[in-house]
């Protein structure tokens, strides 16, 4: 099973608006094997909680715009890990050291890259 392709259509709006704060190292997972609850994960880094707050925002704000509305949102308080549940999508936004720490690339490291046309390639 792989993610679908509204699933693929947020986590690019989500991916963009990140980019659109500067967030680093943006990765898309397709989680659809492991993780029957969503299809995709959606990593980005920042590099201070302030960077971490206004990105996890901006993610927000154009989904909202795009109509999709988070279902749940932890960490904004601390900001050094913010995490929003889209339902089809989760953001994963975090500090680069708590990315580092966690590496939730290695943990789910079996999971296929999503190709996102607002990630360039590396």
């Amino acid at each position: 099973m792989t993610a679908t392709a509204k699933a693929i259509q947020i986590a690019n709006l989500a991916a963009a608006a990140a980019l659109d704060k500067l967030a680093e190292n943006v990765v898309a997972l397709d989680v659809t094997g492991p993780m029957p609850l969503t299809d995709i994960f959606l990593l980005a880094s920042g590099r201070n909680e302030r960077q971490v707050a206004s990105i996890a925002d901006e993610i927000e704000f154009k989904l909202l715009e795009a109509g999709v509305k988070y279902l749940r949102r932890e960490g904004k308080e601390t900001g050094r890990w913010i995490l929003l549940d889209f339902g089809d999508v989760v953001c994963h936004i975090m500090v680069e050291e708590d990315r580092m720490y966690y590496s939730l690339e290695r943990l789910w490291k079996d999971c296929p890259i999503v190709k996102l046309d607002a990630v360039p390639a590396a």
